[in-house]
């Protein structure tokens, strides 16, 4: 079973923001078992259907290097540039060959789950030249694992070479007493037939290996149950952080509801325990909204903000109560306490309009049931 680094064991398969991240640094499944063999069997089914251009083409490439021009002997200076022109018409011919190797690169990386561009894979690792790391790594489980791949890959290819040697050697014998052009025909042929039972042994492994190592890779990405939970909360975000946002966004809606409280026309009070400052503008406003509203050290702040600014404060404790419970915020007031509040907003009017050396106004009892203020808005 795998462990982390606090010895607790890896039981958990790895998580989506997991796996991602690994992507992101590089670390993805790879086999190189199924890469050697996309390239090795690309270049054998190249030769296959190649081979006869192939060979006529090396065929005149050879009579040209093995006939030079007797004129190159007078003029010693011309071999360099002779034979950069046969090299370069070898690697014309080798061409085909290497774009299909090219191509074949990409071949394994499609199969193992896609490409994968990271620039943190080049970043380099000096935990990598670990001695410790690596001792761990050639004598431990992986070690272990690469060196039966190695003793299954040797006896594989060593099976197919055998299995194509051992009925052809009368044929190999008598190629001997060949024509020289013959030889060389059956002599490739033969080639070709131990390359493609090598490239089908080395297919064989490569089934075996991509599995497992995609299988290997997933397992050292398990996590602990450990975690799991810190990255779940770090998804969902940390209780403390959680609770710490929350405040601040209460402290901010108390500042934009204090800010509000000046442009209230009455603050109606309990009067100690409760607070709500009201706001009607009758040229843009269907019904009175509540633009603050608090308890206890809420509702004196409230108070304190609204004597600051001459906000009338009416004295209405059943009326106080059920605005609390009933309105928000920013919302109209409910239907069923229009009266009782049009009945507040008048006497706050009849106070502006008050001038000393007149009787002053009063304010009515307001008649509300403050079980049944809950209606319609």
């Amino acid at each position: 079973m795998a462990e982390n680094e606090d010895g607790q064991e890896k039981t958990e398969q790895p998580s989506e923001k997991r796996l991602r991240e690994a992507r992101e640094q590089g670390n993805v499944a790879r086999s190189r078992e199924l890469s050697t063999v996309a390239v090795f069997g690309a270049c054998v089914a190249a030769l296959l259907a190649l081979g006869g251009g192939l060979s006529a083409r090396a065929l005149d490439w050879m009579r040209q290097a093995l006939s030079p021009d007797r004129a190159l002997l007078d003029a010693p200076h011309l071999l360099l540039g002779h034979m950069g022109g046969l090299m370069l018409g070898f690697a014309w011919i080798l061409a085909p060959l290497l774009l299909v190797a090219l191509l074949a690169c990409f071949v394994a990386p499609a199969l193992m789950g896609g490409f994968n561009v990271s620039s943190k894979g080049l970043v380099p690792d000096l935990k990598r030249l670990d001695p410790l790391a690596g001792l761990k790594r050639i004598y431990g489980p992986e070690g272990l694992a690469e060196l039966l791949k190695s003793l299954l890959r040797v006896a594989l290819v060593g099976a197919a070479a055998a299995l194509c040697l051992w009925p052809r050697l009368p044929a190999l014998r008598a190629m001997l007493q060949q024509p020289l052009e013959h030889a060389a025909r059956d002599g490739l042929r033969f080639a070709l037939w131990v390359l493609m039972a090598t490239a089908a042994a080395l297919a064989l492994l490569a089934l075996l290996d991509a599995p497992y190592q995609k299988w290997n890779w997933r397992r050292k990405l398990k996590m602990t149950r450990q975690e799991l939970r810190e990255e779940l909360k770090e998804s969902e975000g940390r209780p403390e952080v959680k609770g710490r946002i929350r405040q601040l966004q209460m402290q901010m809606s108390q500042r934009r509801m204090m800010e509000a409280v000046p442009t209230a026309d009455a603050i109606v009070v309990n009067p100690t325990h409760y607070a709500v400052a009201l706001r009607y503008d009758g040229g843009r406003m269907r019904a009175p909204r509540v633009v603050a509203k608090g308890v206890d050290e809420v509702a004196l702040r409230i108070r304190e903000i609204g004597q600051a600014h001459r906000v009338a404060l009416v004295s209405a404790p059943p009326l106080a109560r059920v605005l609390y419970r009933e309105a928000e915020i920013g919302q109209e007031i409910p239907v069923k306490l229009y009266a009782a509040v049009a009945q507040v907003l008048s006497y706050v009017y009849q106070l502006r309009a008050w001038r000393p050396g007149t009787p002053p106004p009063a304010l009515d009892a307001i008649e509300i049931d403050e079980g049944d203020a809950g209606g319609a808005r």
